[in-house]
């Protein structure tokens, strides 16, 4: 005796529950990723924003820093103005006797025999024109300021010739003659360059905390 047995409704049973099986994993598997996605992009908005918030500080302070550099160039500008007043005020003291050592000078050196018509300073150059009695008496006025003053310094002849004219109460021939020579800085002007050259002084360092 011969028995059949119809397996076609247990098949499609089981093709049926693998289906179903293979619908829900990819379901799953679906949701799955959406959610990691979800978690990544709110991971990567969170790391966005911070970065955001720190790029808008740093440009914030950099504006700031530039608002003081500003300032800074400022003050260095009035710093640098002040100092150059100061320092025209000091030349101004410094230089405000030099006439009266200049002619003091002058009524030391200028021997008998030489008659000064005019003096002209251009900064610490000294240029006199005058008439003199002999050729000597102009080498004796060079040699005078070469070796015995104080404050004047590198004579130089620049003309002598006999003169077309003559001082009123003179008879004799007398010479033309123009000479220059430089000025050595005055005492007042030695001592500013002296604290100038000098090293400001440090402050005292505190002592340190035991």
């Amino acid at each position: 005796m011969r028995i059949r047995v119809n397996l076609l409704p247990h098949r499609a049973e089981r093709r049926e529950r693998q289906k179903r099986a293979f619908l829900f994993s990819t379901a799953l598997s679906l949701l799955v990723g959406a959610a990691l996605v979800f978690v990544v992009w709110s991971v990567l908005q969170q790391q966005i924003s911070g970065q955001s918030e720190r790029n808008e500080f740093i440009a914030a302070e950099n504006r700031k820093l530039d608002l003081q550099i500003r300032e800074i160039a400022t003050l260095r500008q009035e710093i640098d103005a002040l100092v150059a007043r100061q320092r025209a005020v000091e030349d101004l003291q410094a230089d405000r006797n030099q006439p009266v050592y200049l002619l003091d000078e002058l009524v030391r050196q200028v021997p008998e025999g030489i008659y000064l018509r005019s003096v002209k300073q251009e900064d610490k150059k000294i240029s006199v024109v005058g008439w003199a009695a002999s050729n000597e008496r102009v080498s004796e006025f060079l040699r005078n300021l070469q070796g015995n003053s104080k404050f004047l310094e590198q004579p130089e002849l620049v003309e002598i010739r006999i003169s077309g004219q003559q001082p009123p109460g003179v008879q004799r021939r007398l010479f033309d003659f123009s000479l220059r020579f430089a000025m050595k800085p005055t005492p007042e002007r030695a001592q500013l360059q002296q604290s100038q050259k000098a090293p400001p002084a440090k402050a005292a360092t505190p002592p340190a905390r035991k």
